[in-house]
C-alpha cells in the first residue's frame, strides 16, 4: 500500500474536507465575534466606554490566544479531528450560557473560556489541512478555509446585530449561539478522518517534545516574521471593526444601528479574496500576494478617512479583503514552512500572536480613539500594517507556494 499523499481536488474526501472545515470555521468565529455588533449597545447596559466594551471581544481572544497551544498538544495526543470537535462542542455549551450573565465580570469570564474551548479549530486546523491535503494545493485549501472563517465572522456580526438591536444585546448573542449548533454538527458529520497523522498516544515514536517543536518554530525567523504577520495585522483588523460603530454612530455620520450593522457586509470582500489569495499564491508565490493584500489594506485605511460614508464603506471592503488574503497566505504558509513534526505547534504560535493582536490591539488602540480621534487612531493601524510589510519583505523567502512539504 502506498504511502498517503493527500487528497486531491475533485476527490468526494477532499470536497468534504473543505465543506467541513468551512462549518467549523463559521461555526468558531460566529461565536467569537458575536458580541462586536453589539459594543455601542453593550457599553450603555454596563455602564462602560468603548474601550471597556471592547473587552467582551478582546477577552474572548485571549482566552484562544492563551489555549492554541494546549489544544496543538491535545491534537498531538487525541487526532486532529477529536480535538476539534471537543473544543467546539465546549465552546457552543460555554456560548449559551453567555446571554445568561448578569454581571460584567461573570460575563468577561464566560467569554474568555469560550474562546479557549473555540481555540481549537484554529490551533488544528491549518496543521490538518496540511496533513491531508495534497502539497500542490494547500495553499488553495488554506484560502477555502480562510473563506469559511469569514463567513462566520459576518455571520455572528450581522446576526446578533440585528436581533440585538430588536430585543437586546443577550438575544443577539443567544441567536448566534442557536447559528454555531448547525454549523457545529455540520463540521462533525463532514469533515474526514485524518489519514495523514497518526496521534502520539499510538505511535511507537512520538519524536520530539513539546519544548522542542516550539523552540524549533520559535528560532526560525520565517516562522517569526509570520507570526508578525498575524499579531499586527488581525490587530488592526479587530480594532477597525470593534470602534467603526462608535466612529459612525456621531456626528456627521450619526447612522442608526441597523445600518451600521450592515457594514459588516464588507466581510463578504474577505470571503471572496481569501480562496483567491491561496490561488494566486500557487502561481505568483506567496510573498507578493502578501506583500499586495498588505498594501491593499493601506489604501482602505487611507480611504476610511474621508468623512463620507461611501469612501468609509469602499475603504472598508479593500480593508477586509487585503486583510484576509494576507491572512489566508500566512496562516496557510506556517505550517508548510515548519518541520514535519512541529506543524501543529507551528500553526498554534501564529494564532497565538493572531489572537494576542487581536486582544491587545483591539482594547488598546480603542484608547487612542477615545483620546485622539478616529484620524490618529487609524494613523497607528497604518503603521501596523507597514511595519508587518516590511518584516515580510525582509523575512520570507520568495519563491512559489508549490512543491513538496517541508
Amino acid at each position: 500500500m502506498s504511502e498517503f499523499a493527500g487528497h486531491l481536488p475533485g476527490s468526494r474526501e477532499y470536497r468534504r474536507l473543505l465543506v467541513g472545515l468551512f462549518f467549523g470555521g463559521v461555526a468558531t468565529f460566529a461565536q467569537l465575534y458575536s458580541t462586536q455588533a453589539l459594543l455601542p449597545s453593550l457599553a450603555v447596559d454596563v455602564g462602560t466606554g468603548p474601550a471597556g466594551a471592547a473587552l467582551t471581544v478582546s477577552a474572548s481572544t485571549l482566552g484562544l490566544a492563551v489555549a492554541v497551544i494546549p489544544w496543538s498538544i491535545v491534537a498531538d495526543r487525541v487526532g486532529r479531528v477529536p480535538a476539534m470537535a471537543i473544543g467546539l462542542i465546549a465552546a457552543t455549551v460555554l456560548g449559551a450560557l453567555t446571554p445568561l450573565a448578569h454581571d460584567i465580570t461573570v460575563l468577561l469570564a464566560l467569554r474568555l473560556f469560550e474562546g479557549a474551548a473555540l481555540g481549537a479549530v484554529p490551533a488544528v486546523a491549518l496543521a490538518y489541512l496540511s496533513e491531508e491535503v495534497d502539497a500542490r494545493h494547500v495553499a488553495a485549501a488554506a484560502g477555502s478555509y480562510i473563506a469559511g472563517t469569514t463567513v462566520g465572522g459576518l455571520s455572528g456580526r450581522v446576526v446578533s446585530g440585528w436581533v440585538g438591536e430588536a430585543a437586546g444585546w443577550r438575544w443577539g448573542v443567544a441567536s448566534v449561539v442557536l447559528l454555531c449548533v448547525v454549523a457545529a454538527v455540520l463540521f462533525l458529520t463532514l469533515v474526514p478522518a485524518a489519514r495523514g497523522f497518526v496521534p502520539g498516544r499510538r505511535r511507537t515514536d512520538r519524536g520530539p517534545s513539546i519544548l522542542r517543536r516550539l523552540a524549533v518554530n520559535l528560532r526560525s525567523p520565517v516562522q517569526l516574521a509570520l507570526y508578525a504577520q498575524g499579531f499586527l495585522l488581525m490587530g488592526a483588523f479587530v480594532a477597525v471593526y470593534n470602534y467603526l460603530g462608535f466612529h459612525l454612530s456621531a456626528p456627521p455620520f450619526s447612522l442608526a444601528p441597523a445600518l451600521i450593522t450592515l457594514l459588516f457586509l464588507a466581510y463578504l470582500a474577505g470571503t471572496a479574496s481569501s480562496p483567491q489569495a491561496g490561488a494566486l499564491a500557487v502561481w505568483y508565490g506567496r510573498l507578493p500576494v502578501l506583500a499586495v493584500g498588505i498594501t491593499v489594506m493601506v489604501v482602505g485605511v487611507a480611504l476610511m478617512l474621508v468623512p463620507a460614508v461611501v469612501a468609509v464603506l469602499v475603504g472598508l471592503v479593500a480593508f477586509t479583503a487585503g486583510f484576509f488574503a494576507a491572512h489566508a497566505v500566512a496562516s496557510g504558509w506556517t505550517p508548510v514552512a515548519a518541520a514535519p513534526e512541529a506543524r501543529a505547534q507551528a500553526s498554534s504560535l501564529y494564532y497565538l500572536g493572531y489572537y494576542a493582536g487581536s486582544s491587545v490591539f483591539g482594547w488598546a488602540l480603542g484608547i487612542v480613539f477615545g483620546a485622539a480621534g478616529w484620524g490618529w487612531f487609524l494613523g497607528v493601524v497604518a503603521l501596523q500594517c507597514a511595519v508587518a510589510l516590511v518584516l515580510a519583505v525582509i523575512a520570507l523567502p520568495r519563491g512559489r507556494a508549490t512543491g513538496a512539504r517541508s
